[in-house]
C-alpha cells in the first residue's frame, strides 16, 4: 500500500507520534551530552583546584631538585589511602620528562611520556603543542583510558615545568548512567503521555475532513436534499472548504431546480397547448350533443327505461364536459383580493376529510389583513394542495398548512406525513393524468398552472417520511 493511499485519520496522527517521538529523543540526547558536558566540566574545576594546590608548592622543590618532597605533594594531593588510585598525577620538567608521579613504579623518573604508550605519547604531543600558552587545558581523545587536564606550574610568571592530572573514564559511568537513567525515564513518561494526546488531537483535527470526504462521495449519487452534513464552517482551510462544500451543494440544488423546472415548464407547456386543443375540439360536439339531448327529452315521448337511459347519457356527457374544463384551467384576475378568512373557509372545507381519516390539522394562517392577489385561484391552490396531502397522509397522521406574507411574497406551505416521493415520480408530479399522483392528477396540474400564471413558483420536498409543497407567490404593489 502506497502512503498517498493511508487515510489522513491515520497519517496526521502518525505524524504527530513521529514529531513526539523525535522530539524526545532530541531532548533526551541534549539533555545527556549537557550531563556529559557538566560531568567533564566538574572534572576540569577539580584538576584547576589540585593544580591551583600543587603549583604554589611544587616549583620551590623542583628549584631545590627535592624529588622526595614533591613526591609527597603528589601523594598528599593524590589523598593516598593504601589503594589503587583511578587518578593519575604526572609532573614534566621542563623538557617534558618526568619529574615526580604518583605511580612511580608505573611512571620512572626522567623517563618521557612517549614511552609509557600511545595515550601518554599523545599527552606528550598535546603538551609540546601547549608550550607557552600559561592557562590549563583540558584534553580528551575517544580512545583513551583517562581524560587529561593539563596545567602549566609556573613560579614568578615563568613555566617550570607541567602538571598532568588523568582522571578514568571509569569514574563518570555510574553518575552518568544513573543522569542518563531518570533522562531517559523522564522522556519515556512524557511520551507515554503525549502520545494518546496527539492521537487525540491528529484525529480531531483530520474528522471534518474524513466527514467531508463521505458527504463529497455522495455527491452526484442522488438527490443532493438527502445530503446531510454537519460541516463545521469557519476562517481556517477546514471551515472554509465546509462553507464551500455547503455553498456549491446549494449551488447545485438551485441548478438542478431549474433544470428541473425548466424541463416541467416545456413538457407542462406543451401538454397544456395540448390539452387546450383537446378540450375546444372536444367542447364544441359536446356542447352540441347535451342540447340535441335537452331537445329530444322535451319533444319526444319515452318510458321509464329510456328516460333513465337519457339520465345516464346525460351524467356521463356532464362528467366529460367537468373534465375537459378543469384542462382550460385560468387564474381569474378579477376576483375580490385574498383575506384571512378565505383562507379559514378553506380550513372548514377539509374538517370533514380530516375527521374521515383521523389525521391531525395544523392550521396556522398568519395573515392579518387583505393581501393584493385575486383570493379564487389562491384558494384553489390551498385546496388541491391540502386535499393530496390529507389524502397522502396515513391514518393517525398529520397535516400542517402555513399561509404567511413574507417580504412582499405570499407563502404557502403544506407537510403531510407519509411514503416519500421518489425523484423519478417528482419529474412528472405536475403532469396531468399523472401516475405518481392520487385520482387523475388533474389537481397538481391545476395548481402548477394557477402557480404558473400568477408569475409564482412552486416547490417540493420530500424526505424523511415527511413531504413538502412550498407556494411563493409575488405580491405586486398597487
Amino acid at each position: 500500500m502506497k502512503m498517498g493511499d493511508i487515510s489522513y485519520r491515520i497519517k496526521v496522527p502518525l505524524m504527530f507520534t513521529l514529531v513526539i517521538l523525535i522530539t524526545a529523543s532530541v531532548v533526551t540526547l541534549a539533555l545527556t551530552w549537557r550531563a556529559y558536558e557538566e560531568l567533564r566540566e566538574e572534572v576540569f574545576n577539580n584538576a584547576v583546584e589540585i593544580g591551583s594546590v600543587l603549583s604554589n608548592s611544587l616549583p620551590n622543590a623542583m628549584l631545590h631538585d627535592d624529588l622526595w618532597g614533591a613526591y609527597r605533594l603528589v601523594q598528599a594531593a593524590e589523598g593516598w589511602s593504601g589503594e589503587t588510585s583511578s587518578r593519575l598525577l604526572v609532573v614534566l620538567d621542563k623538557d617534558g620528562r618526568i619529574y615526580v608521579s604518583n605511580r612511580p613504579k608505573e611512571l620512572a623518573v626522567t623517563t618521557p611520556l612517549r614511552a609509557h604508550g600511545a595515550e601518554l605519547a599523545r599527552v606528550e604531543a598535546e603538551v609540546l603543542r601547549l608550550t607557552g600558552d600559561l592557562g590549563p587545558r583540558p584534553y580528551e581523545y575517544p580512545n583513551d583510558q583517562r581524560l587529561y587536564v593539563i596545567l602549566p606550574m609556573l613560579s614568578d610568571g615563568v613555566a617550570m615545568g607541567t602538571l598532568v592530572i588523568g582522571y578514568d573514564r571509569a569514574l563518570f559511568w555510574p553518575r552518568f548512567i544513573a543522569i542518563v537513567e531518570r533522562v531517559v525515564v523522564s522522556a519515556l513518561l512524557v511520551t507515554v503521555l503525549l502520545l494518546p494526546f496527539g492521537w487525540y488531537l491528529g484525529n480531531r483535527m483530520v474528522k471534518p475532513l474524513g466527514h467531508l470526504a463521505n458527504c463529497m462521495s455522495k455527491v452526484g449519487r442522488g438527490s443532493n436534499e438527502e445530503i446531510t452534513c454537519d460541516l463545521r464552517q469557519g476562517k481556517d482551510e477546514i471551515g472554509r472548504l465546509g462553507t464551500s462544500f455547503q455553498q456549491m451543494l446549494g449551488e447545485l440544488d438551485e441548478k438542478e431546480r431549474l433544470e428541473s423546472g425548466m424541463l416541467a415548464s416545456e413538457r407542462l407547456a406543451a401538454v397544456g397547448r395540448l390539452a387546450a386543443g383537446v378540450a375546444h375540439e372536444i367542447n364544441n360536439p359536446l356542447g352540441g350533443m347535451l342540447n340535441a339531448l335537452n331537445t329530444f327529452r322535451r319533444y319526444s315521448e319515452t318510458d321509464a327505461l329510456g328516460r333513465e337511459t337519457f339520465d345516464l347519457i346525460e351524467r356521463g356527457l356532464q362528467q366529460i364536459r367537468e373534465t375537459v374544463s378543469a384542462l382550460l384551467v385560468e387564474a381569474n384576475p378579477r376576483s375580490h383580493s385574498l383575506s384571512p378568512k378565505d383562507v379559514n373557509d378553506v380550513r372548514m372545507l377539509l374538517l370533514a376529510d380530516v375527521s374521515r381519516k383521523q389525521i391531525r390539522l395544523d392550521w396556522r394562517n398568519c395573515l392579518e389583513g387583505d393581501v393584493a392577489l385575486p383570493s379564487t385561484p389562491i384558494r384553489q391552490v390551498l385546496i388541491n394542495l391540502s386535499l393530496n396531502a390529507v389524502q397522502a397522509s396515513p391514518e393517525g397522521g398529520a397535516v400542517h398548512c402555513l399561509v404567511e406574507n413574507r417580504e412582499n411574497r405570499l407563502c404557502l406551505s403544506v407537510v403531510n406525513e407519509g411514503p416519500n416521493i421518489s425523484r423519478e415520480q417528482k419529474l412528472s408530479l405536475f403532469e396531468p393524468f399523472s401516475e405518481s399522483a392520487t385520482g387523475n392528477g388533474l389537481g397538481l396540474w391545476v395548481t402548477y398552472q394557477l402557480v404558473h400564471q400568477l408569475e409564482g413558483n412552486i416547490e417540493v420536498k420530500s424526505r424523511g417520511g415527511r413531504t413538502q409543497f412550498v407556494v411563493e407567490l409575488p405580491i405586486k404593489e398597487t
